[in-house]
């Protein structure tokens, strides 16, 4: 009889992304392991193509909520019969509450090792050297359950029945570059008066530029960029995300905050320029096949001071982004395109 493996990964879609080159080796690598995957209902589609994976969408809000609503959603995945394993990528306390529900039901649990300790002593400036990627220690978690494996993924698969490339125009343009210029804090967002200039100063270049997002802050925003400059087209509310991410596919390259569209042109296989300000590539969360060398930063001592961007500047003028020219970005990334 075929094992059957839990994984467990909610929160943000930059988390749960860069759980899916490891997620898809693994399925690619086991094909007689049945693999169930919980996580967001929104983020199936980056799933999707993992033929021996079946996704639960979790209604954290709603039925799955509590103590109460994690013992239904234990009954609803064991509906079909018993796991062999849970391999928990998340370590918070739903999954620990669901995990001890598991172990109670003899499973057998394997949990992530996050380095807390390892992202505290960085934004404490106790340490200042690249932590392991976050990605290497979800792939060590599954080591760890027993599961040897490379790493070999082939790339978000975006099916789609949309051509992008006639509705779109891009054979008009030298290049076609996305930007993504929100992120979920303030203290990774760039500058948008600068980040303003950056469009611009491409724009003038005749290089096709694609706006990224997806709220009604982001539809104004791009609404004024694209009225005032050419070769300027907003994505922003028009696509699902897998065909988003068909239109990422088709990118010569991402311009992105630390934030979600890093990791999903990311899966793309798309090269990405990121900008990183209360964060840091250190920590661990850069894109997966990423350079380094792409990422701009300031690298002052105060960075990070936080492992998410969630916490208020102690100088209340996020230096770290302002300290950022708009050309010191469009140098980056006409370097890369030439």
């Amino acid at each position: 009889m075929a094992k059957r493996v839990l994984l467990m990964r909610l929160s943000a879609m930059g988390d749960v992304a860069m759980t899916v080159p490891v997620v898809a080796s693994f399925a690619k690598a086991y094909p007689d392991v049945n693999i169930t995957m919980l996580s967001t209902p929104r983020f199936q589609p980056l799933f999707a193509n993992i033929p021996n994976l079946t996704f639960v969408g979790v209604d954290k809000a709603g039925r799955h909520n509590g103590i109460k609503g994690l013992w239904r959603l234990s009954k609803e995945i064991t509906a079909d019969g018993k796991f062999d394993q849970m391999i928990d990528l998340h370590d918070v306390l739903r999954s620990k509450i669901l995990r001890t529900i598991m172990r109670l039901k003899g499973v057998k649990v394997t949990v992530v090792d996050k380095g807390r300790a390892e992202k505290k002593a960085l934004v404490n400036g106790k340490n200042k050297s690249q932590l392991k990627q976050m990605v290497r220690r979800y792939h060590e978690t599954f080591e760890k359950a027993g599961y040897e494996f490379e790493l070999n993924y082939d790339g978000y698969d975006t099916e789609t029945n949309i051509d992008f490339r006639d509705d779109l125009n891009l054979s008009s343009h030298i290049s076609n570059i996305g930007i993504a210029p929100f992120a979920q804090h303030d203290g990774k967002i760039y500058p948008l008066d600068k980040m303003e200039q950056v469009v611009r100063t491409l724009s003038e270049r005749n290089i096709g530029i694609y706006l990224f997002g997806g709220g009604k802050k982001e539809e104004d925003v791009f609404n004024s960029w694209v009225g005032k400059y050419p070769n300027v087209i907003s994505l922003a509310g028009k696509y699902k995300l897998q065909e988003e991410m068909a239109v990422m596919k088709l990118m010569n390259l991402m311009l992105t905050m630390d934030s979600a569209n890093m990791h999903l042109a990311s899966l793309c296989g798309v090269k990405v320029v990121s900008i990183w300000g209360a964060t840091h590539p250190y920590m661990g969360f850069y894109g997966y096949g990423q350079d380094p060398q792409n990422a701009i930063v300031a690298n002052l001592d105060c960075q990070p001071c936080s492992a998410y961007g969630n916490k208020p500047c102690r100088f209340g003028d996020y230096r770290c982004l302002t300290l950022i020219t708009p050309e010191t970005v469009c140098e980056k990334i006409l370097n890369i395109l030439n």
